[in-house]
């Protein structure tokens, strides 16, 4: 039998980021090289009952919601409750928090009025964590972020899922996951976690999420549009398909319209002078910043765009300031304020004056640097809003939110993952 014909030449360009993470996922999880992959996938589409066409279906574009909708929701890793604010403006009721780091505790505390539980691997789910809608977390980003990742390796320390203390957290989400089954997931991390070990820590978090029958959208959203401030986080929003079915309609939000706001419109009119640098701090940031451009690298102070947008505010802030500087003519520049860093990040109504911060300089600023900012999760969670109500009308299995006065579509055998779940 004469060998089939085969072709060695075979080359893909301007291939989406989607489609290519894609990609790589199933590759991964079939253990196949790439190439291998590609080869089944065309022969599937090739041989499959429905023909390969020009032109795609327009995806359908959901129409969030103007009001709040009534909803349950938990606060995981909660930090200063950025996923709290923003899905309680939507209608959301949060049922449980957690978080272990004391000094979040009491900000939290402060401006929640709900003390969080601390260490979630010492919460029992069964008993412990309410029924949900929607399970929001942004888990520990240090083993995955740039500046963790390099810091944990020059000190000789694991980094990704191989950190013990905050790597494997993720894994936490999914046994809690797998107890009280929500319909919704709305995770945030660092844009790193996407490319960390050569893809393939994503690939995990990709295939356990879609392992547990969840439908898995993810995106790199920059805060830039919503603050003065580039901050680009991705966001993984799953749906349970027992609930959305295979496909459910959901996309990611588009920016606001209008100009993107300017650094200049969170600064205070009189900032206290211990906010700005010595002279001796100045000199050795300048100094620094010169021994690496000589090397041809980018490390050093980042004086602030009045006009434009900041860099990213980081945990390791109240050490120098140096990512985020203010310029101050005739003086050394200075660091952002506590009451600025709060309205960079989208806190200013809880921070009106320093007094409203429960807690020190260095905390204040570690808080900031480990948040998430409100109106971003916001956006995204008004689209997630808007595909659970598209569930609840066109959905045989219904997504039925707590606090509804209508009842949840019913099923001919047993009921939904979600009809289990009572009225609030």
């Amino acid at each position: 039998m004469a060998e089939p014909v085969t072709k060695d030449q075979f080359c893909l360009r301007s291939i989406p980021v989607e489609l290519w993470e894609w990609l790589e996922q199933r590759a991964f999880s079939r253990k196949e090289r790439l190439n291998e992959t590609i080869i089944t996938l065309l022969g599937e589409v090739r041989n499959g009952p429905n023909s390969p066409t020009l032109f795609q279906q327009k995806p359908v574009r959901l129409t969030p919601p103007s009001v709040p909708v009534p909803f349950r929701f938990i606060d995981l890793f909660a930090g200063i409750g950025g996923f709290r604010i923003a899905l309680q403006n939507l209608g959301g009721r949060c049922v449980f928090t957690s978080e272990r780091d004391k000094w979040a505790q009491k900000t939290y505390a402060a401006w929640h009025g709900d003390t969080p539980q601390g260490d979630i691997n010492e919460v029992d789910a069964s008993k412990d964590i309410p029924d949900h809608d929607v399970l929001a977390a942004g888990f520990p980003c240090q083993p995955f972020s740039i500046a963790g990742v390099s810091k944990k390796r020059s000190l000789g320390q694991a980094d990704g899922f191989n950190c013990e203390r905050q790597g494997n957290l993720f894994f936490r989400i999914c046994d809690i996951v797998d107890i009280k089954r929500p319909p919704v997931l709305i995770l945030e991390n660092v844009k790193n976690l996407q490319s960390h070990d050569g893809r393939r820590t994503w690939a995990v978090i990709r295939q356990e999420l879609e392992s547990r029958n969840y439908v898995v959208n993810a995106k790199v959203i920059d805060a830039a549009d919503y603050v003065p401030q580039h901050r680009e986080r991705i966001f993984i929003v799953c749906f349970d398909k027992d609930v959305f079915g295979d496909a459910p309609p959901f996309s990611f939000p588009t920016p606001p319209a209008g100009p993107r706001p300017k650094f200049r419109s969170i600064l205070e009119a009189q900032p206290e002078p211990k906010y700005t640098l010595t002279d001796h701090l100045w000199q050795y940031l300048q100094n620094y910043a010169k021994k690496h451009a000589a090397k041809g690298n980018g490390f050093g102070f980042g004086m602030a765009p009045l006009d434009g947008v900041s860099r990213t505010i980081s945990a390791r802030y109240y050490k120098d300031g140096s990512e985020i500087l203010i310029p101050q003519p005739g003086k050394n520049p200075r660091r952002l304020t506590i009451v600025e860093a709060a309205r960079l990040m989208g806190y200013g109504q809880f921070v009106a004056q320093r007094e409203d911060m429960p807690v020190s300089d260095v905390q204040a600023y570690r808080q900031f640097g480990n948040s998430v900012v409100p109106a971003v999760v916001e956006a995204v969670a008004r689209e997630a809003l808007a595909t659970m109500l598209w569930a609840r009308e066109n959905v045989a299995a219904g997504c039925f939110l707590k606090g509804l006065a209508s009842a949840p579509p019913t099923r001919s055998k047993g009921r939904s993952r979600s009809a289990r779940l009572q009225t609030a």
